[in-house]
């Protein structure tokens, strides 16, 4: 088990969404949060509700930026000597044919979801291996478990990120840092307003019912309670489309029959 009271856990993508409600989750639960994200003011802001200002860091960072990245981790060794918890959820979401969408725009995917997670990781690993104390978190979503149409590039991120944890957890398998993977399904966010098109621009609207899908709050209590468990993976959605990721796994064949008639936008 993992506790989290008075635990230094890093959230990034913290500044709206699911990252937002994990700042929130985490607090209630006794831990030192420090928030990340590229947009500073919405950090101060969600820093302001969550109301525990000694307890609360923000450290402005854009994931893809390797100085970016060093600067904040910097700050959070300055303050809280240490992370406990990294908690990897910043990412951007896709809309588009495969046919249709450029490299650029698979390379931003690959670079926000793939990369950046990645060498966050790697920089706060080796102190963690070093105490044999910490816990390695990546919010990826059910894509990386199975693809569907319009969300090729997004798949293909979040599947190396599934296949570079499971490497991972294997390697500090017996070195006191854990390893979970937290999928969502569909969360009630802006981030297919969000999401790259093609050409590389947002979207700009949401594509599915506002009210269909998990909500945040549900979401980040899903991905706390993994975390305490030290759970290996958690599908946290709705209960169809966690069957969709068993079938997935028990009938690559039927369910590549299934998800070509799905309405996914």
């Amino acid at each position: 088990m993992t506790r989290l009271q008075d635990k230094v856990v890093w959230v990034t993508g913290a500044s709206s969404g699911i990252g937002e409600a994990l700042v929130h989750a985490l607090v209630e639960a006794g831990s030192q949060v420090v928030l990340s994200a590229r947009r500073e003011g919405e950090l101060e802001r969600v820093a302001r509700e969550v109301g525990k200002t000694e307890s609360t860091l923000v450290a402005q960072m854009d994931v893809t930026d390797a100085s970016s990245r060093q600067a904040a981790y910097a700050r959070v060794v300055k303050h809280f000597g240490r992370v406990d918890v990294l908690i990897n959820n910043a990412g951007v979401s896709q809309r588009g044919r495969a046919v249709d969408t450029s490299v650029d725009v698979l390379r931003r995917l690959m670079e926000v979801d793939f990369f950046g997670p990645v060498e966050l990781t790697r920089l706060v690993l080796p102190e963690m291996l070093e105490r044999k104390s910490g816990h390695i978190v990546v919010v990826t979503s059910l894509l990386g478990v199975f693809g569907t149409p319009w969300r090729s590039g997004y798949a293909a991120a979040k599947h190396a990120m599934h296949g570079w944890c499971e490497s991972l957890r294997a390697e500090v398998a017996d070195q006191g840092v854990p390893v979970t993977i937290a999928c969502p399904g569909f969360v009630r966010t802006g981030i297919s307003a969000h999401a790259l098109t093609p050409d590389g621009s947002p979207l700009g609207k949401s594509d599915r019912d506002p009210q269909s899908g998990i909500t945040p709050e549900a979401c980040a209590r899903g991905i706390v309670k993994a975390v305490r468990r030290n759970a290996v993976e958690v599908y946290v959605a709705r209960a169809p489309e966690k069957l969709a990721g068993f079938v997935k796994r028990a009938s690559p064949a039927t369910f590549a029959r299934i998800i070509r008639r799905v309405r996914v936008t």
